[in-house]
């Protein structure tokens, strides 16, 4: 009986070292994947620090309230050019002919001309 009871403990050490062999190469995979899960990756947000150790990001550097209402004050200026140019009529780029009086009257008599002509040969048939 001596001998089986140090086969079952030489087997149990065996399958003890094994397993705990095992073990630790099983927690240093759910360690990566935890470490993975722990990363943001597109479209996550970061996760919450967990203690107050870790320092937040650096605040980017922001526009003054000065510089805001400089470029407030040339966009109205700007808009308020726009609309100005909008409200003026469109004037022509060419200047306008105008006629005459003695050239109107030459047209007027020209037309009368032609129209007694018309009407003499529309009598005539």
């Amino acid at each position: 009986m001596a001998k089986q009871s140090q086969i079952d403990h030489g087997i149990l050490n065996a399958a003890l070292s094994g397993l705990e062999f095992e073990k630790s190469r099983l927690d240093a995979a759910i360690a990566e994947i935890k470490a993975e899960l722990r990363q943001p990756g597109p479209g996550r947000p970061q996760p919450a620090p967990t203690d107050g150790a870790e320092k937040a990001a650096p605040k980017r550097g922001g526009m003054s309230a000065a510089g805001k209402r400089r470029i407030a004050a040339a966009q109205r200026k700007r808009w308020a050019a726009l609309k100005a140019s909008q409200a003026e009529p469109k004037k022509s780029k060419r200047k306008k002919r105008k006629m005459s009086a003695a050239g109107r009257a030459r047209i007027i008599a020209a037309t009368k001309k032609r129209w007694a002509a018309y009407h003499k040969a529309k009598a005539k048939a």
